[in-house]
């Protein structure tokens, strides 16, 4: 639960949650966008005193509660036996102990999305006004859960449309889920718009992750395979081996009952035809653990097939799973190895000691720039550190920050990290640099961290954006990736300032 080191996601969740609950709504549901249950579970972790280890306690718990769900759909939709070796494929993937860790919404949206379609084969097979309340319910906290919950939604219509299952029953509900519902699909397009995305051409396309766009029906198909990747292993011939047990799981399951093949299909062809349709800035590029409602079927489809070797001899089934399990552990170990093993001693014991020096020597006015982890580990030692925090890749919410902050504004603090793996080249350590004009600032190093503060208070946002500019030109002397993205933001975010400030002189002029 430790050896992943924190990460600024984990803490800004942890930060918003520092509000009240009206408050955590107000700028889930208004300024940032999103799904807003993770943020009401960081809400909950900061009332009960916890932390960054409290909020991955829910992480993990959402991750093994993921697996018996998930046995239930299987079993449900292609028997036990490939339940059983559904699980095991689930249970050692990255994408199930990485997510398990991290404390994001990624589990949650595992464990709810397999809770919503197994309530929805329930509803299907039995029908009744009772089974079709609870798949609502668990449908709307799954919405709740993350914004592509709406795929999840869009999967299920279509596969009730496809099979025509209780459409009578299913119609209505459906429609009473999409009115409930409401308040999220507006988050999401509050998210939508701050990411640049929409439906339609244009230059843009929905990307692989990383930046990568997609062009085509190739380009998506490219993704859908490097996200099965990550499901179980990576590498070209790994994928390629474990599609071919997919799909002839994906032939078994045909011969064997068609409408839940067709469930199958639908959960994997919606996505593929969401990001076909989609235009989405680079920012917005989706990856694979944005798919991660799809892994209970893509480990039924590759249980189904690797139990089909069962033809040819039995023994061939432990081989092959014994080789999956290998594959997914060697996957993931050299995907993040820090998970697996930790970080170094070294970096952890700096960051300890950066946010204990922070815990100290803070004001409960600093403005702090970047949901930093030493920030968050500054206010698990001392809750009355300071609250105003600027995001750092996003303008438009950087100079909402800092006008909601307390006026005047106190010190500016920043965190230069040597690293980071956004990097030209991590290092270790740091040398110890200040900040143009050097007698408006302080730093001190702590083995690759540079924390760098105003001496005094920066008063206005103009001022804080330009000393953030200073501090950005240090870090990207430094060679240090992160600076190049937050010299762009700083400097839009300051150019909006100065549009807004003659305008207003404009307005006052022309009175």
């Amino acid at each position: 639960m430790r050896a992943w080191p924190p990460h600024e996601d984990e803490t800004l969740a942890l930060f918003v949650g520092r509000g009240s609950l009206p408050h955590v709504l107000a700028t889930v549901h208004g300024e940032r966008g999103g799904a807003p249950l993770h943020f009401l579970l960081a809400w909950l972790v900061d009332e009960l005193g916890g932390g960054l280890t409290a909020l991955r306690l829910f992480s993990a718990l959402f991750a093994v509660a993921s697996i018996p769900v998930t046995a239930l759909l299987v079993r449900r939709l292609a028997g036990s036996a490939a339940a059983l070796v559904a699980c095991v494929v689930v249970a050692a993937s990255w994408m199930l102990l990485f997510h398990g860790v991290y404390a994001r919404m990624y589990s949650l949206f595992l464990f709810t999305s397999a809770l919503s379609y197994l309530a929805l084969l329930v509803a299907a097979d039995r029908g009744g006004s009772r089974r079709w309340v609870l798949w609502g319910i668990a449908t709307v906290i799954m919405v709740s859960a993350h914004p592509y919950g709406a795929l999840v939604v869009a999967s299920q219509g279509l596969w009730v449309l496809a099979t025509r299952t209780r459409l009578r029953e299913a119609i209505p509900a459906f429609a009473v889920v999409g009115i409930v519902c409401v308040p999220f699909w507006y988050t999401d397009l509050v998210l939508a718009r701050r990411f640049d995305v929409g439906v339609g051409g244009g230059s843009g396309g929905a990307g692989a992750g990383a930046g990568q766009e997609m062009h085509g029906p190739v380009d998506v198909l490219a993704y859908l395979a490097r996200s099965s990747g990550d499901f179980v292993a990576g590498w070209p011939a790994a994928i390629a081996a474990v599609l071919l047990l997919g799909l002839a799981g994906l032939v078994t399951l045909w011969r064997r009952d068609r409408r839940a093949a067709l469930l199958a299909l639908s959960v994997f062809a919606t996505p593929a035809l969401a990001f076909l349709t989609a235009k989405m800035g680079s920012s917005a590029a989706p990856e694979s653990r944005h798919l991660i409602f799809t892994f209970p079927f893509f480990a039924m489809l590759v249980g189904l097939g690797v139990l089909r070797l069962r033809r040819i001899t039995l023994l061939l089934v432990p081989v092959a799973l014994t080789a999956l399990v290998a594959g997914e552990i060697a996957w993931g170990y050299g995907r993040t190895p820090l998970l697996y093993k930790g970080e170094p001693a070294s970096r952890s014991a700096a960051r300890a000691d950066a946010s204990a020096w922070l815990a100290r020597t803070s004001r409960p006015g600093d403005v702090m720039f970047g949901y930093d982890p030493l920030f968050l580990g500054a206010w698990e030692r001392n809750r009355s550190v300071s609250h105003t925090v600027v995001p750092r890749a996003d303008p438009v919410l950087a100079l909402h920050a800092l006008r909601d902050a307390p006026q005047p504004l106190g010190r500016g603090v920043w965190v230069l990290d040597a690293s980071d793996t956004n990097n030209y080249d991590p290092k270790p350590t740091i040398p110890l640099r200040v900040p143009a004009p050097h007698s408006d600032f302080e730093a001190r190093v702590f083995g690759p961290f540079l924390v760098i503060r105003t001496r005094r208070r920066v008063d206005t946002p103009g001022q804080f954006l330009q000393d953030s500019s200073s501090v950005m030109l240090t870090g990207k002397s430094l060679f240090l990736g992160d600076a190049d993205i937050n010299f762009v933001t700083v400097r839009r975010a300051a150019d909006q300032l100065s549009r807004d400030a003659d305008g207003g002189s404009r307005s006052a002029s022309s009175r």
